[in-house]
């Protein structure tokens, strides 16, 4: 099973640009931090300023958020990277003569609605600066630098 990192990797582009404002904030050194090829985080932040998240400025290395970090969610971002895709995915490769592989995909659906649409209620409730705070704690408390 492959995981996508995208809702991860754009929190960490827009927290890498809202606490290291004032640093290079060049796609090559937030890839860095990410531990990913710039490329990626170039088109991740490329979708945040199409998603209205992020700004940007053509030859110029000053990415900023769009708006304060208190005001964009989780959702958002959510929202922005991942667009239609839900969190869980059913297979849909069963046997549809069995009666559990005939059945289990409308109940498994079912379910993981509900899932989708408690984990989205949860994700609007935490915010970008929540998570940039979290951050800025946990390396204060390691003696890093931020």
């Amino acid at each position: 099973m492959q995981y996508s990192h995208k809702l991860s990797d754009a929190v960490h582009v827009l927290a890498y640009v809202q606490i290291g404002a004032g640093w290079d904030l060049s796609s090559k050194n937030i890839a860095a931090s990410i531990e990913a090829n710039p490329s990626v985080v170039r088109r991740l932040m490329a979708m945040l300023v199409k998603g209205g998240l992020l700004t940007s400025h053509p030859g110029m290395v000053q990415p900023a958020l769009a708006r304060p970090a208190a005001e964009i969610s989780l959702l958002d971002v959510y929202r922005v990277v991942a667009a239609d895709t839900p969190l869980l995915h059913v297979d849909e490769k069963t046997n549809p003569q069995c009666p559990i592989g005939g059945n289990i995909q409308d109940t498994l659906n079912e379910v993981y609605d509900q899932v989708q649409q408690a984990a989205e209620a949860k994700m609007a409730e935490v915010s970008v600066q929540q998570i940039i705070d979290g951050i800025v704690d946990r390396a204060k408390a390691r003696n890093m630098m931020v």
